[in-house]
């Protein structure tokens, strides 16, 4: 009843089909404990705790997790279930009630008890569970091994088996890899983010996990008392919150020698802000609570784009599924993530091929495709140049558009720490017209404008004022002289620091400077008052 009062969802943990060996279940019903093939308790295979697992083929079993989970929901008032340790149903061996059931049967038939006795509307949380027999019961599934407070297994885990104990490269590894389902088949579950400094990880990595988390886009957990975290990981955590509903491609699944994916990109984009206003206008509970807008709509544009029985096929160009949505004037950009999983520090040099700047075409519903039925993905030019912004670093720097032989000027190289991610904003430079380069405040460097409108000689941006948040942002200022720039953010006049230059063409084998990024202190206090977050520049 307090969790409700604060206008939240109450859940609990629930192992319904697991059964220890000690307790009165496995003393009163034998029977119900799945057998191998010598009739012994099958092995549950669990690192920390040797338990039996209830045989889903018997309908005592059923009958029984069925008044548990009903239980639950209806007399304890919980709407929210993580049901754990799911595999216990359908343990290898012989001994089980009905000898005629596949073991996927078994999986099914436990799964379709416990959301028969839940209901439709309770938010269902598989774990442990075998992933194909999950859709159409599950709500969110766990799609990664158990993090855990170090980066590999620690002792008494064993150290070689990377792939499947707690860790939170096991984490990382498997929320990546299985990133494409999310929003398709239900919300990703990645585990908890751990913030606390009882554990050995650093700041780099946590920042990293943050990073995959994000971009991968499923559920954000955490089981931290918040009140006792370090404010420096709290800022970490302010980064990634709210989660903006897209999900990022995995540029590199199948071309890594240890599993560990170490790209993903997606687009940033306000191209679909009219159909946005018409879903809205259709469907009152996206305006009800403007906080969480964005990240409802991304959500919906990526079920849109995705593949269902009573929906035509989307077209082979259709992207909705990894754009963030973004303020109208903001125009596209590509976002883009590089990790270093090595143990020591690399330079990691990124494929030409990933820096590719959103295409031109194929944004819209019934885009015509190639003759072939491929999309046309003509990449929009960038004549002068891109803008880049690396995000957790902050720095900015320029870089030429590709052009033939001049590829090699054209890369992307970062010098990472040990399990260090970065992410990288690219946006095409436009030489007369005020540009939102990025801020520290949210990793989309974007999802934190309400409003954004430039013109040649001022700006107006309007930061969303939902939480109280404090940091920088970076505008590209088309002026070789800023002497006469004036900021003002909440109405006062606000001190700007000049942090690098925008070159021009190459004109006479030398380049001038066409325009100056800044970088403005910005501080939104969140108590509702006219003028906070807005943020005005003339010049």
């Amino acid at each position: 009843n307090d969790i409700v009062s604060f206008g939240m969802r109450p859940g609990v943990w629930l192992a319904p089909f697991a059964c220890d060996k000690h307790s009165q279940v496995a003393k009163q019903h034998p029977d119900w404990i799945i057998k191998n093939d010598q009739g012994r308790p099958s092995n549950s295979s669990n690192c920390g705790k040797f338990f039996y697992g209830l045989d889903a083929t018997n309908p005592h079993v059923r009958k029984y997790v069925h008044s548990c989970v009903k239980r639950a929901v209806h007399e304890w008032g919980f709407n929210v279930l993580k049901i754990d340790f799911l595999y216990a149903a359908c343990l290898e061996g012989n001994g089980k009630y009905d000898l005629s059931m596949t073991r996927a049967e078994a999986m099914h038939l436990a799964l379709r008890t416990i959301r028969s006795a839940a209901g439709p509307d309770v938010f269902l949380i598989g774990c442990g569970c075998p992933i194909g027999t999950g859709i159409g019961f599950a709500d969110g599934m766990r799609v990664s091994a158990d993090t855990g407070p170090t980066w590999y297994p620690a002792f008494p885990l064993p150290w070689w088996d990377n792939g499947t104990l707690p860790s939170l490269r096991a984490m990382v590894r498997n929320s990546m890899s299985r990133a494409i389902l999310g929003h398709r088949w239900w919300h990703n579950d990645p585990d908890c983010l751990l913030l606390g400094e009882t554990t050995r990880l650093t700041d780099i990595e946590v920042a990293s996990a943050a990073s995959i988390v994000a971009l991968t886009c499923g559920m954000l957990l955490l089981s931290d008392d918040l009140t006792k975290v370090s404010p420096s990981r709290i800022n970490i955590l302010t980064k990634i919150f709210p989660m903006t509903g897209a999900t990022a491609v995995v540029l590199d699944l199948h071309n890594t020698n240890d599993g560990l994916p170490s790209l993903m990109r997606m687009w940033c984009t306000d191209r679909y802000h009219d159909e946005v206003a018409s879903m809205q206008d259709s469907d009152s509970s996206l305006t009800e609570n403007g906080e969480n807008i964005s990240a409802s709509i991304s959500t919906l544009l990526g079920r849109r784009a995705s593949f269902a029985l009573d929906r035509p096929l989307p077209l082979p160009n259709e992207r909705k599924r990894n754009c963030i949505l973004v303020a109208p004037g903001m125009g596209t950009w590509t976002l883009l993530s590089v990790s270093n999983w090595l143990d020591e520090q690399t330079v990691v040099h990124v494929p030409s091929v990933a820096l590719e700047a959103p295409p031109s075409t194929g944004w819209e519903d019934g885009s015509p495709c190639s003759d072939e039925g491929h999309s046309d993905t003509r990449c929009a030019t960038a004549p002068y140049g891109n803008h880049v912004f690396a995000f957790w670093s902050g720095r900015y720097t320029w870089m030429p558009e590709a052009k033939g032989a001049d590829n090699v000027h054209s890369s992307l190289s970062k010098k990472l720490k040990a399990h260090e991610t970065e992410i990288f904003h690219l946006r095409a430079v436009t030489p007369n017209v005020p540009q939102y380069i990025g801020s520290d405040i949210h990793f989309s460097c974007g999802q934190e404008v309400q409003t954004f409108v430039a013109k040649q000689n001022c700006v107006n941006i309007s930061l969303k004022s939902y939480h109280s948040r404090k940091g920088h942002i970076f505008l590209y200022i088309p002026r070789h002289d800023v002497s006469g720039v004036v900021a003002s953010v909440n109405g006062k006049r606000t001190p700007f620091r000049v942090i690098a230059n925008t070159p021009g063409p190459n004109v006479g084998g030398g380049r001038s400077c066409i325009g100056r990024i800044i970088s403005i202190p910005v501080e939104v206090h969140g108590d509702g008052s006219k003028m906070d977050g807005l943020v005005e520049l003339t010049f």
